[in-house]
């Protein structure tokens, strides 16, 4: 099932914020294909693709030894992956990069369809500081689970889970999302987000559990999308709270009512 629309309209300002972020990790991605692939992740890419992987990627090792690696051998070629910025700066440069095209396309996708109401409800400059704190927090639970890894961390996901965490505090369970599903034919089918985003982290749990101890086995980080949804969620339960309002979400179709 692949969310492509909002069927219900939450948001009056423009998503900025949003769009700058999909722009961001398309131009990222588009000079990965440049270098000859999207890294070793998938399994291919060129020696530029993978010290690209290296050096911007967030490898938790580097974070455990206190220091970063400085090289990289591929068979008689020794390249440099020394990373211009902090250990902790890979946190952020890996989260605009992407292993491989569904993983791009299919956090787009989502980052498209939930990112804008968030920013509505939170305003641009509001919006970008909550997106890049629950990416750093899906990082470091990813570190958390697994601090000796080797294979650098990339991706939006983390980030965009806590969208999601957010977007499920907020509107659940009323809001219905438009969604593909491809079985023998794509049908497009109108789902409440409850149910969508309820499934969604029901199965991160799942895998990330059934994967503690085999994270040389597993290529997709659980943890991160667990933590940073997790963040999302209780960052949008406080902020509400805070300003007084029900924790339950109000139906929107009232909500907009003349």
């Amino acid at each position: 099932m692949f969310p492509y629309s909002d069927a219900d309209v939450h948001h009056g300002t423009f998503p900025y914020v949003n769009l700058v972020l999909i722009g961001i990790c398309a131009l990222v991605f588009l000079y990965q294909l440049s270098l000859g692939g999207v890294g070793f992740l998938g399994g291919g890419g060129g020696i530029e693709a993978r010290v690209f992987f290296l050096t911007w990627g967030f490898i938790p090792e580097e974070l455990t030894r206190g220091e970063p690696y400085t090289a990289f051998a591929a068979g008689a070629i020794t390249r440099s992956i020394e990373t211009p910025v902090p250990t902790w700066g890979t946190i952020f440069s890996s989260m605009f990069m992407h292993g491989g095209f569904m993983h791009f396309a299919g956090n787009m996708m989502f980052l498209w369809v939930f990112g804008d109401n968030i920013e509505d409800r939170l305003g641009h400059v509001k919006y970008l500081f909550f997106y890049l704190f629950t990416g750093v927090v899906a990082t470091l639970a990813h570190f958390a689970i697994d601090p000796g890894s080797q294979t650098p961390l990339v991706g939006a996901s983390g980030a965009i889970s806590g969208v999601l965490g957010a977007y499920l505090v907020l509107f659940n369970p009323f809001n219905r999302v438009k969604a593909l599903v491809v079985l023998y034919i794509i049908t497009v089918v109108e789902v409440r987000a409850v149910i969508l985003l309820g499934l969604w982290f029901g199965w991160q749990l799942f895998q990330g559990l059934i994967s503690l101890g085999l994270s040389s086995q597993v290529n997709v980080a659980f943890f991160a999308h667990i933590g940073g949804f997790a963040a999302g969620s209780l960052i949008m339960a406080a902020l509400k709270m805070v300003s007084g309002e029900p924790l339950k979400p109000v139906n929107p179709r009232r909500t907009y009512e003349n």
